[in-house]
Protein backbone atom coordinates (compact mmCIF):
# COMPACT_ATOMS: atom_id res chain seq x y z
CA UNK A 1 0.00 0.00 0.00
CA UNK A 2 1.38 3.39 -0.97
CA UNK A 3 1.79 5.96 1.76
CA UNK A 4 -0.31 9.05 1.50
CA UNK A 5 1.30 12.43 1.39
CA UNK A 6 -0.34 13.33 4.70
CA UNK A 7 1.32 10.38 6.44
CA UNK A 8 4.74 11.33 5.08
CA UNK A 9 4.23 14.95 6.09
CA UNK A 10 3.08 13.90 9.55
CA UNK A 11 6.18 11.75 10.11
CA UNK A 12 8.49 14.45 8.78
CA UNK A 13 6.89 17.09 11.00
CA UNK A 14 7.27 14.88 14.06
CA UNK A 15 10.90 14.16 13.21
CA UNK A 16 11.57 17.90 12.94
CA UNK A 17 10.14 18.67 16.36
CA UNK A 18 10.96 15.51 18.35
CA UNK A 19 14.65 14.54 18.66
CA UNK A 20 13.77 11.45 20.70
CA UNK A 21 11.53 10.17 17.89
CA UNK A 22 14.35 10.75 15.37
CA UNK A 23 16.83 8.90 17.54
CA UNK A 24 14.45 5.99 18.09
CA UNK A 25 13.75 5.66 14.37
CA UNK A 26 17.48 5.57 13.63
CA UNK A 27 17.97 3.03 16.43
CA UNK A 28 15.13 0.87 15.08
CA UNK A 29 16.70 0.79 11.62
CA UNK A 30 20.07 -0.29 13.02
CA UNK A 31 18.48 -2.89 15.31
CA UNK A 32 16.58 -4.40 12.36
CA UNK A 33 19.83 -4.72 10.42
CA UNK A 34 21.66 -6.30 13.35
CA UNK A 35 18.86 -8.82 13.89
CA UNK A 36 19.02 -9.90 10.25
CA UNK A 37 15.90 -8.11 9.01
CA UNK A 38 17.78 -6.24 6.30
CA UNK A 39 14.72 -5.24 4.26
CA UNK A 40 13.00 -3.61 7.23
CA UNK A 41 16.24 -1.99 8.35
CA UNK A 42 16.81 -0.45 4.92
CA UNK A 43 13.20 0.77 4.78
CA UNK A 44 13.38 2.40 8.21
CA UNK A 45 16.73 4.03 7.43
CA UNK A 46 15.39 5.25 4.06
CA UNK A 47 12.44 6.90 5.87
CA UNK A 48 14.82 8.40 8.41
CA UNK A 49 17.09 9.78 5.69
CA UNK A 50 14.18 11.20 3.70
CA UNK A 51 12.73 12.94 6.76
CA UNK A 52 16.02 14.36 8.05
CA UNK A 53 19.22 14.79 6.09
CA UNK A 54 18.00 13.83 2.62
CA UNK A 55 19.91 11.79 0.07
CA UNK A 56 21.56 14.82 -1.54
CA UNK A 57 23.26 15.96 1.68
CA UNK A 58 24.09 12.37 2.63
CA UNK A 59 25.73 11.94 -0.77
CA UNK A 60 27.93 14.94 -0.08
CA UNK A 61 28.99 13.55 3.29
CA UNK A 62 29.78 10.08 1.93
CA UNK A 63 31.12 11.07 -1.51
CA UNK A 64 28.48 8.81 -3.07
CA UNK A 65 25.87 9.81 -5.60
CA UNK A 66 22.42 10.45 -4.10
CA UNK A 67 20.90 8.14 -6.71
CA UNK A 68 23.27 5.36 -5.72
CA UNK A 69 22.32 5.83 -2.07
CA UNK A 70 18.61 5.78 -2.97
CA UNK A 71 19.11 2.48 -4.82
CA UNK A 72 21.14 1.09 -1.93
CA UNK A 73 18.26 1.69 0.50
CA UNK A 74 15.56 0.74 -2.00
CA UNK A 75 13.63 -2.54 -1.89
CA UNK A 76 16.03 -4.23 -4.33
CA UNK A 77 19.18 -2.61 -2.98
CA UNK A 78 22.02 -4.80 -1.74
CA UNK A 79 24.47 -2.47 -0.02
CA UNK A 80 27.99 -3.56 0.80
CA UNK A 81 28.71 -3.60 4.52
CA UNK A 82 31.36 -0.89 4.09
CA UNK A 83 28.85 1.48 2.49
CA UNK A 84 26.10 0.65 4.94
CA UNK A 85 28.28 1.24 8.00
CA UNK A 86 29.66 4.45 6.52
CA UNK A 87 26.13 5.78 6.13
CA UNK A 88 25.15 4.67 9.64
CA UNK A 89 28.25 6.40 10.98
CA UNK A 90 27.31 9.65 9.20
CA UNK A 91 23.74 9.45 10.48
CA UNK A 92 24.89 8.85 14.06
CA UNK A 93 27.31 11.77 13.88
CA UNK A 94 24.69 14.11 12.46
CA UNK A 95 22.12 13.03 15.05
CA UNK A 96 24.67 13.36 17.84
CA UNK A 97 24.32 9.78 19.07
CA UNK A 98 26.64 6.81 19.27
CA UNK A 99 25.19 3.32 19.37
CA UNK A 100 26.84 0.54 21.33
CA UNK A 101 26.00 -3.12 20.83
CA UNK A 102 25.04 -4.98 23.98
CA UNK A 103 24.57 -8.73 24.21
CA UNK A 104 21.26 -9.77 25.78
CA UNK A 105 20.05 -13.28 26.57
Amino acid sequence: MALTRNFKETIQARMERDPTFREELLKEGVECLLSGDVDSGKAVLRDYINATIGFRELGGLTAKSPKSLMRMFGPNGNPQARNLFEVIGCLQKREGVHFKVQAVR
